[in-house]
């Protein structure tokens, strides 16, 4: 595998490895002792991750090997539905219970139910030169109906297409009287279903089959063609629910007349329909979760503790003069970073607050707390990501909030996403100004950071907190990007600096000196990085690799990767935080960051990787994020050359070394409402 002297190595494919990680989330749902209502959560996720991998990648006609793959994945989640979870909720009392399988007194009550709110809302649209196709937006719920007779024009005109409001819910809990003793509900697609002859009088409804088509919806904006970015992201959000199709799902039954006619309408190729033996939409079924009031079939309570750092009640600011302060989400609260936050707003000798905003979330605390900053006269910074995927319209609307108060708002470097994760806050302290500054691998959002594992960083270093202010004037004003102390930012030297790091543990490697490098992240697809973790691995250092999702590098490939172990760990959180740690000759630096190891990371957007120079932090950050998932022999997954997985030894069993489940314990506080599996 060398060619002239330079290591060839046989990547694997990415697409396949993004479909191969959502197998490995699959089996969470094949697994009888998690509590059923979370392995119907981690089903409801898969089809999530779906629908966004089709719609990312906006190509109808996929790879062979991909295609067959990616339906292979939908296959198995439709049988762990029918054969796995819906006969295990029958068991508890809870059935979906479809047309079929109703008794008469159900029947009438879904009658009445269809009567009353469904039918006003149904507009059949009958298929003619005057009414054609309608347009059908992204991941909606339709019927395509066949009809038979003349309609009331005398034409035989036989295609029909109903479309499902959104608005209406996709699951009905039936009333106690016709519940009997269970827990009963309808999918909205069986009540329309059961009586969609009642919306064509006069005809008869022959072949008819529930259908969605999943849509392109990257949108894509030429920045420099534009005098307004937000304004004209806003246009292109009207657009996205309608761009180019990319993949049809039908009922199992769909008579091959039907698919045709919609695969031509959408002009889509044979291998883009999915045949599917149930709902149409997997993701909707989270309803079910909430309707369903039993504690006992969900995870058990785990509330975080707050920070162990950090005191309650005491000044933060007067805590990081004597030290920095770092955060394990969600293990410890967010309450921290909160707090912190809320701290810098009500000190009158704060004067100025910046902060980036890439995924707040639709509802933001954070937010909130900047526009009262806002109000008490504080200088106010807020540079917000408009192209974050699928958050682009609850960001332009945080960014008309804050400019509508008075913050300063900006949206970053025109080609480049903004995904660093920077909170400054500067005070009056006598006669100088203090910065302090909150640094994360995740983002400034609550909700995820009850689910998502990331690393926090609060801290008052000069040097640190000096880089921090360089980074926002630089994304403010476009000005140069003076030299930094001790701050790594793409796309300007991050991706050159890791590459340093590397080969300086092999030239450690190639000297028979102590070499090692382990990275935790959430992908790894470059190619130089991964060319320069080969040629450490062929010098002879060691290298582990804790990649949750697509990983491109095979692992111990004989005479190329030998020394490369990688693996995904899979668990109750979703695995975020990304760290970075190289030992070369007994030198140890170990670096926190918001970047995967992707080209975009490196080159297309803000990213930041910073140290932890503290040696009791650091050796915390090795044993929790590193030693820790490097035993786990519960939720790890160790890739195999042929880009496969193999479930290490115990995976499974609750009773083997999890690292989650040690952190959750080791931080845990009083039992409260438990959180739920990442979404």
């Amino acid at each position: 595998m060398c060619d002239a002297g330079v290591t060839v190595v046989p990547f694997l494919d990415r697409d396949h490895s993004i479909l191969a990680f959502n197998e490995r989330v699959l089996d969470w749902v094949d697994r009888p002792g998690v509590p059923l209502l979370e392995r119907l959560r981690f089903l409801t996720i898969v089809s999530s991750n779906l629908d966004e991998f089709f719609e990312v990648r906006g190509v109808p006609q996929l790879a062979a090997a991909t295609s067959v793959a990616a339906h292979r994945l939908v296959d198995r989640q439709y049988a762990l539905y029918n054969d796995e979870l819906m006969p295990a909720f029958a068991k508890e009392g809870i059935e979906i219970v479809s047309h079929g399988e109703r008794n008469e007194v159900q029947k009438a009550w879904v009658h009445d139910y269809f009567e009353r709110e469904v039918r006003p809302l149904l507009i059949p649209v009958g298929l003619d030169p005057a009414h054609p196709f309608p347009q059908v937006a992204n991941k909606s719920l339709n019927f395509i109906v066949r009809l038979s007779g003349k309609d009331a024009f005398g034409r035989e005109n036989e295609i029909a297409i109903v479309k499902v409001p959104r608005v209406l819910p996709r699951l009905i809990r039936m009333p106690a009287k016709v519940e009997g003793r269970k827990t009963l509900f309808v999918s909205l697609s069986s009540v329309i279903r059961a009586h969609l002859n009642l919306l064509f009088p006069g005809r008869e409804v022959g072949q008819f089959s529930q259908f969605r088509v999943t849509r392109h919806s990257d949108l894509a904006v030429d920045e420099e063609d534009v005098r307004n970015l937000r304004t004209a992201l806003r246009l292109g959000l009207q657009q996205r629910h309608y761009g180019e199709a990319v993949r049809l799902e039908v009922s199992a039954g769909c008579s091959d007349y039907l698919s045709s006619f919609l695969l031509r309408q959408f002009g889509l190729p044979e291998a883009a329909l999915y045949r599917v033996h149930g709902p149409v939409n997997l993701v909707r079924l989270q309803q079910l979760i909430d309707l369903v009031d039993a504690r006992r079939l969900l995870f058990a309570p785990y509330k975080p503790c707050y920070p162990r750092q950090l005191a309650p009640g005491r000044s933060i600011f007067e805590q990081l003069k004597h030290g920095d302060v770092l955060l394990h989400l969600p293990f410890e609260s967010f309450d921290g970073v909160l707090d912190f936050l809320r701290e810098a707003v009500n000190d009158p000798q704060v004067l100025a607050i910046k902060q980036t905003i890439y995924r707040a979330g639709s509802d933001s605390e954070m937010v909130d707390l900047l526009c009262e900053a806002v109000r008490r006269g504080k200088e106010v910074t807020a540079v917000v990501e408009l192209k974050a995927r699928f958050d682009e319209e609850a960001n332009i609307n945080f960014a008309e909030l804050l400019e509508s108060v008075g913050a300063q708002v900006v949206y970053g470097v025109v080609g480049l996403k903004t995904h660093a994760k920077m909170l400054l806050v500067t005070r009056r302290e006598g006669r100088h100004l203090v910065r302090y500054a909150h640094l994360s691998t995740g983002n400034y959002n609550p909700r995820t950071a009850r689910l998502y594992t990331d690393i926090c960083h609060l801290t008052a270093s000069p040097e640190l907190t000096a880089d921090v202010e360089h980074v926002f004037v630089h994304l403010a004003g476009q000005s140069k990007l003076p030299r930094l102390a001790q701050v790594w930012m793409a796309p300007f030297h991050l991706h050159r600096r890791m590459v340093e790091q590397i080969d300086l543990v092999a030239e450690a490697a190639g000297q028979g000196q102590d070499a090692r490098i382990v990275l935790k992240m959430n992908a790894l697809t470059d190619e130089p990085l991964m060319q320069a973790l080969v040629r450490a691995s062929l010098k002879g250092a060691k290298v582990d690799l804790i990649v949750r999702g697509a990983c491109m590098l095979p692992a111990r490939l004989a005479g190329v990767t030998d020394n490369i172990r990688v693996r995904s760990v899979i668990g109750r959180f979703l695995e975020h935080s990304r760290v970075f740690y190289f030992r070369a000759a007994g030198a140890e630096q170990l670096y926190l960051s918001s970047a995967d190891w992707m080209n975009r990371n490196m080159l297309r957007r803000i990213e930041l990787a910073w140290p932890v120079t503290d040696p009791h932090l650091r050796q915390r950050i090795i044993d929790e994020c590193l030693v820790a998932y490097l035993h786990d022999d519960r939720d790890a997954w160790d890739l195999l050359p042929d880009g496969s997985y193999r479930r290490v030894k115990g995976a499974g069993d609750p009773h083997s070394h999890g690292a989650q489940a040690a952190l959750m314990e080791r931080y845990a506080a009083s039992p409260a409402e438990a959180e739920p599996a990442w979404t």
